[in-house]
């Protein structure tokens, strides 16, 4: 297959990170990058075509006319917006779920109802579709609760309340507000799960299931997880809690259950599927399913995997995932988020990047709300929240950790923040 053409949907540094991945393999010839950013407008074997990531149409009249030979889809809209049905339609192999699969992101009521219906280990929870039903509930329910947008929200659509005034708040903010556009039209209300949040995500065809290596990443805007949630500020794999014994648990527990329900439910899954754990008292229990490769966790997985995406694509695609040997690399990963002034809140754009070429060879700058704005001179400005995600490896989760800060500090632009504690917890037990 050598001489592959790569459509990759998306712009964030998990597409940045896809696309790293996809260019090490000598399949591949080409990565059309839609609508990518200014990391993948230089990367190798990388072209970025202005297309939106949520066009559908657009992006299968792109894929056609550029005659790819498989795409990958990233975000979640597109997943939920039905890209991979057509892509699939058009007779192109793709690395993701069809629209039926991907609604187990796209609605957390619906996560909910199948995880309950099949005996999958979650936190309690009702959902409603009433503000004056979910402020009842919440005033005799017991605290801390946890109150969710049931759609898509870009990650931050979750809000832990302490207080019934902190719930009803959120609740004011979710459903009356519309914060979140119609993602806030129903709410899911769950019990506050206590322990240790980890990802566990996992590559399947629809019947084996492959997990990846875990994750551990930081959604708090601040050290010590202080502030709002973010879309995801830091990453570190693997968490040493999250053995051999306790990812074959989660397997035979949650991922092939799912997996199996979502097939029982006429919606078969195939793609990359993303278990957000809480690991209780209990066990693990799951806090959310994503539909596709995390943002930050791919930037400190990739780097790990040992064995070429593009043989994981096909063989997810055409269901004979069981035949395939995915290896992984011993060596921890550490990923630093550096982010705009004010995120993520509002913040102002157009910031000079400098030091990106200031930065060991052997680190990783996965680009995210970056543009190219100087071919010549590859001047560089921010164009998002999240800017970039910066990855070490090393022999130690301290070697890593110790060299993604030392380098983190050589790249600057005005209004830059990060989390100084990425890893922090697992370097000091």
């Amino acid at each position: 297959m050598a001489g592959l053409s790569i459509l990759l949907v998306g712009g964030g540094a998990r597409e940045h990170a896809i696309a790293w991945k996809l260019a090490q393999s000598d399949q591949v010839k080409e990565i059309l990058v839609a609508p990518g950013n200014g990391g993948t407008a230089v990367a190798a074997k990388c072209q970025n075509l202005p297309v939106p990531a949520e066009n559908v149409k657009l992006l299968t009249e792109v894929a056609l006319s550029h005659g790819v030979d498989c795409a990958v889809v990233g975000p979640e809209a597109p997943l939920v917006g039905g890209l991979v049905d057509v892509l699939l339609q058009s007779g192109i192999p793709t690395l993701g779920p069809c629209q039926d699969a991907a609604v187990i992101e796209g609605s957390k009521a619906f996560a909910k109802m199948l995880m309950q219906k099949y005996e999958i280990p979650c936190a309690r929870s009702a959902t409603f579709e009433s503000l004056q039903e979910a402020r009842d509930y919440v005033d005799r329910h017991e605290l801390p609760v946890v109150v969710k947008a049931d759609g898509l929200a870009a990650g931050k659509g979750v809000i832990i309340a302490t207080t019934r005034q902190e719930a009803g708040a959120a609740l004011d903010l979710i459903m009356a507000q519309q914060a979140f556009g119609t993602a806030g039209d129903r709410v899911v209300i769950e019990e506050c799960l206590v322990g240790t949040e980890v990802s566990l995500l996992a590559f399947t065809d629809g019947t084996t299931v492959v997990p990846m290596v875990p994750a551990c990443d930081y959604k708090r805007v601040g050290d010590g997880d202080q502030g709002p949630n973010t879309g995801g500020m830091g990453c570190y794999s693997p968490p040493a809690r999250v053995d051999a014994a306790l990812i074959s648990r989660v397997l035979e527990t949650i991922l092939l259950p799912t997996v199996r329900a979502m097939a029982a439910e006429g919606r078969p899954y195939r793609g990359v599927l993303y278990a957000g754990l809480m690991l209780t008292a209990d066990g693990p229990k799951v806090l959310e399913f994503n539909a596709r490769l995390g943002d930050p966790e791919t930037q400190v997985i990739l780097p790990r995997l040992a064995t070429d995406l593009v043989d994981v694509i096909f063989a997810v695609s055409e269901g004979r995932l069981a035949g395939l040997d995915v290896r992984w690399q011993p060596q921890p990963a550490v990923g630093v988020v550096l982010a705009s002034g004010g995120y993520p809140g509002s913040y102002e754009k157009g910031k000079t990047i400098r030091g990106l070429d200031q930065v060991d060879k052997d680190v990783i700058v996965f680009h995210a709300g970056t543009k190219l704005v100087d071919l010549v001179d590859c001047r560089t400005v921010t164009d998002g929240g999240r800017i970039l995600t910066v990855v070490a490896t090393g022999p130690t989760m301290d070697a890593a950790r110790q060299k993604v800060y030392g380098n983190v500090s050589r790249v600057q632009f005005d209004g830059c923040h990060y989390r100084t504690d990425i890893a922090l917890r697992e370097v000091q037990s």
